[in-house]
């Protein structure tokens, strides 16, 4: 299917070639983002297949290449079954490196495998899957080559992240210095090979977001200005045509970051533009293409106007972000376990309820409630005790945003306080530290509210 468009890519760019040419893409990794979902699967299917023959040549090119097909299905479907397919791919062509006495190659198989645990923290909320992330990149780390460049990367995100979490300024500005050397390592092959290029882009953008994050935590502009900085030189050199789903996430990272700068400033212009260029990310996404990324920019463009509606007490932009939660909830109706879900449900109950106290409408508030029971319906809590703590959490919002707008109480308080309570209990236990903050400042709030309303 691509194999004119392959040959000539791969003399233009000097890469070498493959002995692999099973399924669509012939192992070439970088054309599976012009595969919809459907044909992904399938071409992950076949690199299955293929690396499972007996006495297949290059079958640890032919098992890194399965797994990062699983992976690719998982970031864009949220499939839990096919990131175990992935990480069993990684950790085979890992065992099958090491039979072979190939340092170099353990170490990208070992960065895959961490890469794949990385993602499951990431769509899961599982910490279990971090810690496993971090043991597999530190020992990738210690070798050489595109594998120990990836783990480096991975690794020092992964230290941010908690750095970011802890609120420590030193820990976080030291994990964004460790980036340097890998990133110039990986930056290097970049030149010969477009997927170095690519993950390059991408690891540029995950690190915009990190300091973008940790400058609105710690007050600190010239930290999210940095972040902007390395958003926007992540897009360099991406073409729309041949890497639309890249192309995309690192525009959509530009947009997160500059709602993030709008947020702490309180300033329009970035506001606008961070609508502006979340809007134009989902020019090159589509739902059937790609449903978690297309859900993703919907819930990140609900964000970007609930921040231009703070920033212009606009209702009609509380409107719209309410319309780009809903989109974002359809995509993701079938995928509980997501965490996204969970944040899609509290930024629709923001926006109404920032909506019904703009305009002092409870009928806009009744239909928040309304909305967020029946996403409470919908979860189990013995199944996803977490998403549906969560809800609780934004039940408990609109209880307390009814009680500020009425200037009484009507028993909606002590709901709140119950629901507070129980999803405090539920953060705490599963080690959700920022969740657990979130729900102790509301109780705090509830409390302070408690000579007021007797």
């Amino acid at each position: 299917m691509f194999e004119f468009g392959r040959e000539l890519r791969r003399l233009l760019s000097g890469e070498p070639a493959t002995n692999v040419q099973d399924g669509l893409t012939g192992g070439d990794a970088t054309l599976l983002e012009l595969l919809d979902v459907h044909l992904l699967t399938n071409e992950a299917r076949g690199a299955d297949i293929a690396a499972g023959r007996i006495g297949s040549k290059d079958r640890t090119a032919r098992l890194l290449h399965a797994a990062a097909c699983w992976r690719e299905v998982t970031r864009r479907t949220g499939d839990a079954t096919a990131l175990r397919k992935a990480a069993a791919a990684a950790e085979s062509a890992a065992e099958a490196f090491r039979t072979l006495n190939r340092p170099a190659g353990v170490a990208r198989a070992q960065a895959e495998q961490g890469l794949n645990a990385l993602l499951g923290a990431e769509l899961f909320g599982d910490e279990g899957l971090a810690a496993a992330a971090e043991h597999v990149l530190t020992e990738a780390v210690r070798a050489s080559g595109m594998g120990a460049a990836v783990a480096g990367i991975a690794l020092a995100g992964l230290r941010g992240r908690a750095a970011l979490a802890a609120g420590d300024a030193a820990a976080l500005s030291a994990a964004v210095v460790d980036h340097e050397a890998p990133l110039a390592a990986l930056a290097a092959s970049g030149r010969v090979s477009v997927a170095a290029r690519l993950a390059v882009a991408e690891f540029r953008a995950a690190r915009a977001d990190l300091l973008a994050l940790g400058g609105l935590k710690l007050r600190d502009p010239d930290m999210v200005e940095h972040g902007l900085r390395e958003a926007r030189a992540a897009l360099v050199g991406l073409d729309a045509d041949y890497e639309p789903l890249t192309f995309a996430r690192v525009t959509a990272a530009v947009g997160a970051v500059l709602s993030l700068k709008a947020e702490l400033t309180a300033e329009l212009d970035p506001a606008a533009d961070a609508v502006d260029a979340l809007t134009a990310a989902l020019e090159y996404v589509t739902r059937e293409h790609s449903p978690l990324d297309w859900a993703r920019i919907q819930a990140g463009l609900g964000q970007a106007l609930t921040v231009l509606g703070e920033v212009t007490d606009s209702p009609r932009a509380f409107e719209q972000a309410t319309t780009c939660f809903d989109r974002a909830a359809m995509a993701l109706k079938d995928q509980l376990a997501l965490s996204l879900r969970a944040r899609v449900a509290a930024g629709k109950a923001q926006s109404l309820g920032r909506l019904a106290e703009l305009t002092g409408d409870l009928a806009v508030l009744d239909a928040a409630v309304a909305a967020q029971k029946t996403e409470l319906c919908a979860l189990r809590p013995s199944a996803d005790p977490v998403s549906w703590a969560v809800a609780q959490l934004n039940l408990a919002r609109l209880y307390e945003t009814r009680a500020e707008i009425t200037g009484r109480d009507d028993a909606g308080l002590a709901a709140a306080a119950v629901a507070l309570t129980t999803a405090f209990d539920v953060f705490a236990e599963h080690g959700h530290r920022s969740l657990t903050d979130l729900a102790s400042q509301a109780l705090e709030r509830l409390r302070a509210r408690q000579p007021s309303t007797h």
